[in-house]
């Protein structure tokens, strides 16, 4: 009975969570489709935050890498005049750096709601 309680207490304690950093992600940034990302790329600086060996396997086309692991020293490198669109393998690394740059004072932030995973358009390989 006490297992029960717990794991029902850590499902609860989980789920609180995960709301808590959704609705902190709603109040940084948009949280985008592919057909939104359409919308906004042409304008917009589109920032890969895997790591260099996944960009390199693949990566949107026009993106430029800044891995997480090293954001904070190269996150400079990001206009703050011009929307940020941010990605990742599904959407839980971009959403931290999208917190880190509305810090910062970015205030145009996107985040690609289905990250590379499930991305359908134009890609780019980098060779080895």
């Amino acid at each position: 009975m006490t297992f029960l309680i717990t794991l029902i207490l850590i499902l609860i304690v989980w789920g609180a969570w995960f709301l808590f950093n959704r609705y902190r992600l709603k109040q940084v940034a948009n949280v985008i489709d592919a057909d939104q990302f359409n919308e906004v790329k042409r304008r917009a600086q589109i920032i890969d935050v895997r790591e260099r060996r996944d960009f390199n396997a693949g990566h949107i086309l026009g993106a430029r890498s800044i891995p997480y692991s090293t954001f904070r020293q190269f996150y400079g490198e990001i206009r703050p005049d011009l929307p940020v669109i941010l990605y990742d393998q599904g959407q839980t690394v971009s959403a931290r750096a999208a917190m880190f740059l509305h810090k910062k004072g970015y205030r145009k932030i996107f985040v690609l709601k289905s990250g590379y995973r499930n991305w359908n358009g134009k890609t780019k390989k980098r060779d080895a």
